[in-house]
């Protein structure tokens, strides 16, 4: 939910509590107002038949009501009893008269609203009526549940509606003054994305919030140190494979220095051994042609680690015909049924050494993984340089021995880790996806001038 939202709910909330609170109010009110009207009326009516002349015939029976008052004793004046109120007169020589005040302009109350704000009533007020120094009768009033009902309907449905009003209008102000306040909140989620994102250069300008404008600062800060971190992560990545570059090529030194000239000898000496061995030692014969041959499949092994070890000279060949070699080597040596194809798209005379090794090494690697992680028929090395684009190279293999992509992408080898790696530290980016009927590895490196390795 968002902030704005929740403001508004809030707001929606008190304003609920303030209505909850102001129709407890009414009720309570309505209850007590009229239970003072009850008081009211039963004292108008006993004050009227107290003034009232011939009521004191009242008391002498029936007869002398009648003689007095030959059409029966008259009700007092409605207006005695207030809205809302009823009330009964009993004298003791008459049957008891019920009186109600009229109370129709108020409205009768929904039945919802009497069944979950019953207006009850107190208990009735009750007044002697005397006359003349005696008592002959009393009066009693009491408030109308309908009408007690009615009169605090009318009452919540008038507050009802200002609160509604005034509500409505508390949220347009909010909506108009919290949705520009509440601005900055947007660019700084949108900042986060565009650091989440790897946009190192994200930043957010000064806000004339002050909290907003300590965020923003803190953002930033933050964002600069990141770009100094990642910075030195990158230097550092690039320098380690520079150093692995330098290991490899000392190795090969060493590997062809020592080795190739001792399986050289070793060859040498099996021939020499197997050609001067006498007619009568077909055994010996046999066994330095065997240590022959095994010198020359180490000799073999030794030339493929030596590949990879140590590329071909790519200021000389150029990153095109190195990779070519590359392709060619895997069509010549690689898993038998299987054809390599390379497709280059683009001029790539002019891409930096330190960019072509790098583009090498991927190529090498993306290659390997085609063949161990599938059985394909068809391997497709795609260079691709876009006309004008001197800032990315992007390098591309498909192949068509199925695999599970999801699976090369969490394998716990460390050749794409170091693919990962590197490509992280060129500042560029790497996917793995499936075909369908393969796998497709897609590395996309800017050019760089210096600093790789």
């Amino acid at each position: 939910m968002s902030l704005l939202a929740r403001l508004a709910l809030h707001v929606l909330l008190a304003a609920a509590l303030c209505l909850a609170g102001g129709i407890a109010f009414i009720v309570v009110e309505v209850r007590q107002g009229l239970q003072a009207e009850a008081e009211t009326s039963a004292r108008r009516i006993a004050e009227q038949y107290a003034r009232q002349p011939g009521l004191g015939s009242a008391g002498a029976g029936p007869a002398a009501a009648a003689e007095a008052h030959p059409e029966g004793h008259a009700a007092p004046p409605v207006l005695a009893v207030l809205p809302g109120i009823c009330a009964e007169v009993a004298l003791a020589a008459e049957a008891p008269r019920r009186l109600c005040g009229g109370w129709e302009g108020w409205g009768e109350a929904p039945g919802w609203f009497r069944a979950a704000v019953p207006a009850g009533s107190g208990p009735p007020a009750m007044r002697s009526i005397v006359y003349r120094g005696r008592v002959i009768g009393v009066a009693t009033a009491w408030p109308e549940a309908a009408a007690s009902a009615g009169r605090a309907w009318r009452q919540v449905r008038d507050l009802a509606g200002i609160a509604a009003g005034m509500v409505g209008a508390t949220m347009l102000l909010i909506g108009l003054a919290a949705g520009r306040l509440l601005a900055p909140a947007g660019r700084i989620v949108d900042g986060l994305r565009a650091l989440e994102a790897g946009h190192a250069g994200a930043r957010l300008p000064a806000f004339t919030v002050r909290e907003f404008d300590r965020i923003a600062a803190a953002f930033n800060t933050m964002a600069e140190r990141l770009a100094r971190t990642e910075a030195e992560r990158r230097s550092l990545t690039l320098r380690l494979f520079q150093v692995q570059e330098e290991e490899r090529r000392a190795l090969a030194r060493d590997l062809h220095d020592e080795f190739g000239q001792c399986l050289t000898a070793t060859g040498a000496l099996a021939e020499t051994i197997a050609a001067e061995a006498a007619d009568g030692r077909p055994d010996l014969r046999a066994d330095a042609l065997a240590i022959g041959r095994n010198a020359a499949r180490m000799m073999e092994t030794l030339r493929g680690a030596l590949a990879r070890l140590e590329p071909p000279e790519i200021e000389e060949l150029g990153l095109e015909g190195s990779l070519r070699a590359l392709v060619a080597g895997w069509g010549a040596g690689g898993r038998p049924g299987t054809e390599f194809h390379i497709d280059v798209v683009g001029d790539l005379a002019d891409v930096p050494p330190p960019t072509a090794l790098s583009l090498y090494r991927i190529a090498q690697e993306f290659l390997t993984n085609a063949v161990r992680h599938g059985r394909p028929g068809r391997v497709f090395l795609r260079v691709l340089r876009a006309p004008g684009d001197g800032r990315s190279v992007t390098l591309v293999v498909d192949d068509d021995g199925g695999g599970d992509a999801g699976r090369l992408r969490t394998a716990p080898g460390r050749g794409l880790l170091g693919v990962r790696e590197r490509i992280a530290a060129l500042g560029g980016r790497v996917s793995i996806t499936g075909t369908g009927t393969g796998i497709r590895a897609c590395a996309v490196v800017p050019m760089l001038a210096r600093g790789a390795p």
